[in-house]
């Protein structure tokens, strides 16, 4: 089985290009399943029901989040009903939605699709290291094939849940600070692992917003309204091969797509 993974989708260009591109990167990447973390595609902030068909109707099959979950209002009623959009599973009990999900296809071994947050320089959820251990023991009595998406601020905190969880997922894919990093790997166990998948959006920009008002925050210490920058866009993220009898990884490759210019 091949795994798509796209890192954050951050905005309207983010939206563009997984609607230009995935189509195409299914096919020449030969992926089976596809997975984003679309928790700043409405606006640059949070998820909306609108944003979310927009991103399945271009092919992505499970949509993550992370700690912009919530910006959108209507998050909290359209999860509940959307299985395939989930929010990190260590909000405490009775948060609205769900933290896994179990992608079934035909003629292909069922994968579970788990969304975890970290707590360094993060909001305040319960410990990743307790509770998403048991998550996985609960998925993996379905199907060997588990795969994570932690979305974490911390270096360390990444690295060490997924060493952590090494031999019991599939793959543990970073997402959260939008810079993609090149340390792909294959653990001895058979996780594959990420620090951080990028994002996907306007890469002329800190972190897919404007370059002036973030500059001026830095500057004046003045609140300043972060708008989504529009200037040369990439989808970046990486794509897994996995073992569909065992549920460990065979191949790891980042992905950095960059969005044919559209024409005037």
């Amino acid at each position: 089985m091949r795994i798509l993974f796209i890192g954050d989708i951050v905005g309207e260009p983010g939206r563009k290009a997984v609607k230009r591109l995935v189509p195409r990167l299914r096919s020449t990447l030969a992926a089976d399943v596809v997975i984003a973390n679309g928790e700043n595609s409405a606006g640059g902030a949070g998820l909306t029901a609108n944003t979310a068909r927009e991103i399945f109707d271009a092919g992505v099959d499970v949509i993550t989040t992370g700690d912009h979950v919530w910006d959108q209002k209507e998050a909290v009623t359209y999860l509940p009903v959307e299985p395939r959009v989930l929010r990190p599973l260590n909000y405490p009990a009775g948060a609205p939605g769900q933290g896994g999900f179990l992608l079934q296809r035909p003629s292909l071994a069922p994968i579970a699709v788990l969304n975890a947050q970290g707590r360094t320089f993060m909001g305040d959820l319960e410990s990743p290291f307790h509770v998403v251990p048991a998550e996985v023991r609960r998925w993996r009595e379905v199907t060997p094939l588990v795969f994570l998406d932690f979305h974490a601020e911390a270096t360390s905190e990444k690295i060490a849940l997924a060493r952590m969880l090494d031999g019991q997922v599939s793959a543990v894919i970073g997402t959260h600070t939008h810079v993609q990093t090149a340390d792909e790997q294959i653990f001895p166990g058979g996780t594959a692992y990420l620090t951080d998948a990028g994002f996907t959006g306007a890469h002329e920009s800190v972190l897919g917003r404007d370059l002036e008002p973030v500059i001026k925050r830095f500057v004046t210490n003045l609140p300043q309204r972060f708008t989504v920058a529009t200037g040369r866009v990439f989808l970046q993220g990486a794509l897994v091969e996995v073992d569909q009898s065992t549920g460990k990884a065979l191949s790891i490759q980042r992905v950095s797509e960059a969005m044919p210019i559209e024409n005037p």
